[in-house]
């Protein structure tokens, strides 16, 4: 992993990106590693685009800007490709491309001519199969370590598991269901 290493998250409000980013960031920190985790939104209401970042580091992170040039971008709604420009500032050769959507990587990079990796999963799909939800934030986790590396796929499960038992601790089904989403769309990405 590079020095200081970005990730920018685009959905829509509701779909759970500035979660993602915090449970993401937090399980990062549980092994070790320096994070930031921030939202980008206006008044937005749900539905409308949405941006978080995460900057992750084996050192203090000194920076407190905007992400210009992510490293990675996860895109958790594909609707999202035809309104705004979820390749900006991403770097067209070492820049990595993550989305929920069913098509294959091929045509995702024939549709919009991202030249640099493209994965994609179908979060949507995995969500609705295992939380019983549209909600791909969690899936999209899963996808985001296979792809990068960042995390292992246990370290992620044990910290996630941790902190949606706080907050669902009496309703165990959305904690399993999460953890199954993040294991499913690790094993179902598909990419370079």
């Amino acid at each position: 992993m590079k020095e200081i290493f970005e990730i920018r998250w685009h959905g829509r409000g509701g779909q759970g990106a500035k979660t993602a980013a915090l449970l993401f960031g937090d399980a990062c920190v549980s092994t070790g590693k320096y994070i930031q985790a921030f939202p980008e939104y206006g008044p937005e209401r749900m539905g409308a685009p949405v941006a978080s970042f995460n900057r992750i580091s084996s050192s203090p992170i000194r920076i407190h800007s905007g992400i210009e040039n992510p490293d990675v971008v996860v895109v958790l709604d594909f609707s999202l490709i035809e309104q705004i420009n979820v390749c900006e500032g991403l770097d067209d050769k070492r820049g990595i491309l993550l989305i929920n959507t069913p098509l294959s990587p091929e045509e995702i990079k024939k549709r919009i001519g991202f030249g640099g990796k493209v994965y994609t999963v179908d979060a949507s799909k995995i969500a609705i199969e295992t939380i019983g939800r549209e909600i791909p934030n969690t899936p999209m986790m899963g996808a985001l370590i296979k792809v990068t590396g960042i995390l292992k796929l246990d370290e992620l499960l044990h910290d996630t598991r941790k902190k949606l038992e706080v907050k669902f601790r009496n309703k165990p089904e959305v904690i399993e269901g999460n953890l199954k989403a993040i294991e499913r769309a690790y094993n179902e990405v598909k990419g370079d």
